[in-house]
């Protein structure tokens, strides 16, 4: 099996802050890994839950991907983070069965991980992140 387990469930929201404190106050997670990713345009805070993480969300520029999905969607979940032994070798499969990805290559994500989006054309509606710690 590619997947190992669940990585994180990204949840874009329009207000980082308040979505932290709704988390800290509701749920006493605390912020574990906080980043901004210049080159998608983001700002995440993830908060660790048991192996995995909610993954917050919001962009830092107009034209990230984020900021176009709070535009048409709203706030919502984003996406689901896969785990997987090997980026290249899960990526692969899914090519090789015939199916969209968003990035032909793996390529850098946050916490030093390699990463992949697939399609959600091709993945019954939902973002794929494929990561490799």
């Amino acid at each position: 099996m590619l997947l190992t387990e669940i990585d994180h469930v990204a949840i874009a929201v329009n207000d980082l802050e308040a979505a932290v404190d709704y988390y800290r106050e509701t749920f006493g997670c605390e912020v574990e890994h906080r980043e901004i990713v210049e080159r998608d345009g983001v700002e995440e805070a993830l908060l660790k839950v048991a192996d995995s993480y909610v993954q917050l969300l919001t962009p830092t520029r107009d034209d990230s991907t984020v900021a176009k999905y709070l535009a048409t969607k709203g706030e919502g979940i984003h996406h689901v983070g896969y785990r997987v032994a090997d980026c290249a070798q899960a990526l692969e499969s899914v090519k090789a069965h015939g199916h969209r990805v968003i990035d032909e290559t793996p390529r850098p994500g946050s916490r030093g991980t390699t990463v992949a989006f697939v399609h959600p054309k091709t993945a019954f509606g939902t973002l794929i992140e494929l990561v490799q710690e």
